[in-house]
């Protein structure tokens, strides 16, 4: 029998844990709102000086995010691994040793959520590491269970993607050293479903990113790629109700749009695309109509979808280099992302202007805290191709016309309104293709929001005439006169 003593004690912290998971739920924008922030975890920041990002170097830089206006971080890979990306897992329940501990991580999930910042970490099921215990049993043993995990064959139709093991060959789609799993396989499929109960449940992860999610099966059985990722997301929303999965699909709308039926948040690679052409060529084409078409057809699959928009991410060149480092470009580039509906992913150090173009390493360079000599957390694992031209953040985040501070400045603006946040998107039309301008539009709030995509000065006539306020510029310059809006090189004017 319990004693009273005992009985008041468990019924204390009962409601401490209910109270502090009622507040820091109540705290938190919806899944719609909030900026996310991506981490690639390897080059972020040194707490114990190996010359390697870890867990307990994000722990320490979370008051810069806090202060940045990120409300969630997406962690690339932390599991065990024989590379750097960590995108080949050798296990699914530990965490490699370069990065830290169980506890460690734990610490970084406690202390984010004390800051109200989500942590969302990369689930990698397409594949494994070749190391896996699970591919090494079926090497060995060919009665093994963990044999059907992975896909085989003594005959493949064509050698592409087929590796030989012994007599037979097995199927990796992206590298010979990940062999791609066999999602037909129930026990497997059990298997993915305890590890993510795992992350979620035991340590407190917020949600997950899901790598290759259009390649769990091959192209022609797509179909079986919805089915799991409904199966898999109707066990997670058991573990928790408010699970996040957003997905990779790298591809067009049309091939994305079904994928919404079971993940509800997915990247849109066709928009980031875009954005670069026009910054590129300093002339919208159209991205506004196309946009709007897109939404369309994901809310017609699912009302509920969230648009997870970027400039650029760890497989892809940097923005700022696509730009060639013009600083008033990467700052119109930010100035676009944050007005466009959907949910922002920031890669690091983006909002530093970082530069980096493939092969991979060089668009994964450490991240730029303070001066060479100076840097406590200096990461030493790869020497940096792009970053001498940069300025650390130590020398950004005081100067008002940084890029940092650019950044600072837009997330804030969009943290703060709901038209920016959850706001519909609207067609203007207009025939000057050197602005790219449209309506944001949240229950009685209707902005206008204008970009000037070119180097020259430009004015943009105003037709509603119910909309005549300024209420955002990142030009002093810009003004209204006799219903013109001028807008300077490369600026951005919100209008209310």
């Amino acid at each position: 029998m319990i004693s009273s003593i005992s009985f008041f004690r468990h019924l204390s912290i009962f409601f401490f844990i209910y109270f502090s998971f009622f507040f820091f739920s109540s705290a938190q924008p919806s899944w719609k709102q909030g900026v996310h922030y991506e981490i690639f975890v390897h080059s972020f920041c040194d707490s114990n000086k190996d010359g390697i990002g870890d867990i307990r170097g994000i722990t320490s830089k979370l008051d810069y995010l806090h202060d940045l206006g990120v409300q969630a971080i997406w962690l690339t890979p932390i599991h065990p691994s024989s590379s750097y990306h960590k995108y080949d897992v050798m296990d699914y329940y530990k965490i490699d040793s370069v990065y830290g501990t169980m506890a460690d991580f734990m610490s970084l999930i406690k202390q984010a959520h004390q800051r109200h910042i989500r942590v969302v970490m990369d689930l990698v099921i397409n594949h494994t590491s070749k190391q896996h215990y699970w591919f090494q049993s079926a090497l060995k043993d060919s009665t093994s269970q963990y044999k059907d995990y992975y896909v085989w064959t003594s005959s493949p139709d064509s050698i592409r993607h087929w590796y030989k093991a012994g007599a037979q060959r097995y199927y990796a789609f992206f590298w010979s050293e990940m062999p791609d799993l066999n999602m037909d396989n129930l026990l497997l499929r059990e298997e993915i479903c305890r590890i993510g109960r795992f992350w979620l449940q035991d340590i407190g992860v917020d949600g997950f990113r899901l790598d290759a999610a259009m390649h769990i099966y091959p192209r022609q059985e797509t179909v079986k790629n919805y089915d799991w990722w409904t199966y898999f997301y109707k066990e997670m929303k058991k573990v928790k109700p408010d699970i996040y999965l957003v997905g990779e699909v790298w591809d067009k709308a049309t091939v994305v749009a079904p994928y919404f039926k079971s993940i509800f948040a997915n990247f849109n690679f066709d928009l980031a695309q875009r954005l670069i052409q026009i910054l590129q060529q300093e002339k919208d084409s159209l991205l506004v109509d196309d946009l709007i078409k897109a939404r369309l057809l994901f809310f017609s699959i699912n009302p509920d979808f969230i648009d997870a928009t970027f400039l650029s991410n760890h497989d892809q060149n940097r923005i700022s280099s696509e730009l060639e480092g013009n600083k008033s470009k990467v700052k119109l580039a930010a100035s676009i992302l944050f007005t466009l509906p959907g949910t922002p992913y920031v890669y690091y150090g983006e909002e530093i202007g970082m530069l980096g173009k493939k092969p991979d390493e060089h668009i994964r360079e450490p991240f730029l805290w303070e001066e060479k000599n100076k840097d406590k957390n200096m990461i030493s694992w790869i020497k940096p191709l792009y970053s001498d031209s940069v300025k650390p953040l130590s020398a950004q985040w005081n100067d008002k016309t940084s890029i940092v501070q650019h950044y600072k400045k837009l997330i804030h603006w969009r943290n703060k309104h709901e038209v920016l946040s959850l706001g519909s998107i609207e067609k203007i039309t207009y025939s000057d293709r050197s602005i790219l301008a449209f309506y944001r539009v949240w229950k009685n709030t209707k902005w206008i929001i204008i970009h000037n995509l070119s180097s020259k000065e430009r004015s943009f006539f105003i037709q509603d005439s119910s909309i005549s306020k300024i209420n955002f510029k990142t030009h002093l310059s810009s003004q209204i006169t006799n219903g013109y809006c001028s807008l300077p090189p490369y600026s951005t004017v919100i209008l209310e």
